[in-house]
């Protein structure tokens, strides 16, 4: 059996009931070499605190719902070990987002982002009668890396744009409109470059590229937000030498 050890975590507590700002309440968590965050949360929830309020589902970094702040940095609790926090662990509610309660945010700005840019295939009427929709491994590699964002939101709470202007669209979101306007069976890249080139859009971005370095799906939102600059300047110049 391993050997157990215990760790002291620092949570930002809030009730809004309660509250009129975030403070912190400290807790001993046995753990071992396999004790996730996400492990340590259920032990004082379980133990310790049955208040405490987080989000979670898979516990395999797969559907995107634990996100947090970990020692000042966007992480899941999933993914995230006690082993490799031996000098003390403070964990936050999620960075940029409004509090909801303890670690939950209100998520809403972020999935009406997503709405926004239309995360489906538009326009192609072909039908099943027509056989499969083939393309070829070219095609797809266009845009591969970025259809595995899982919707954490962690590039949101690394990104300082959203955090000084929370309108801004966001890196998902714009990474979401590139995956789609590089599909070869969509043709509804018109309909979101109006979401990119929107004044919340891809230029409000200044290229600080922390978003790619917290994504725990290695998606590199930064490299999507700079090709859809690419797409954005190609609309503005088209537009200003097309005859009015």
């Amino acid at each position: 059996m391993a050997e157990m050890k215990n760790l002291k975590v620092e949570v930002e507590r809030y009730n809004p009931e309660t509250d009129t700002a975030p403070h912190s309440a400290f807790y001993e968590v046995p753990y071992d070499e396999t004790t996730s965050l996400l492990d340590a949360l259920g032990y004082i929830k379980d133990n310790l605190s049955p208040d405490l309020s987080y989000r979670w589902s898979c516990r395999m970094a797969i559907c995107g719902s634990c996100g947090m702040m970990v020692n000042n940095v966007p992480k899941l609790a999933c993914k995230t070990f006690l082993r490799d926090y031996t000098n003390g662990m403070k964990v936050e509610a999620l960075a940029n987002f409004p509090i909801e309660r303890d670690l939950v945010v209100d998520m809403t700005h972020f999935i009406e982002s997503l709405e926004a840019i239309k995360p489906y295939i538009i326009g192609n009427s072909r039908t099943p009668d027509q056989g499969p929709n083939v393309q070829t491994p070219a095609q797809m590699a266009k845009y591969h890396q970025f259809s595995g964002c899982i919707n954490c939101g962690l590039c949101y709470a690394a990104c300082p744009q959203f955090g000084l202007n929370p309108e801004f669209i966001g890196p998902a979101a714009i990474t979401l409109a590139h995956r789609y306007n590089e599909d070869s069976r969509d043709h509804g890249k018109k309909e979101r470059m109006a979401q990119l080139n929107s004044p919340n859009g891809v230029w409000t971005c200044t290229f600080v590229g922390y978003c790619s370095e917290v994504c725990p799906k290695h998606v590199d939102p930064a490299a999507a937000i700079q090709q859809g600059k690419v797409e954005s300047s190609k609309d503005f110049l088209i537009a200003t030498l097309k005859p009015r």
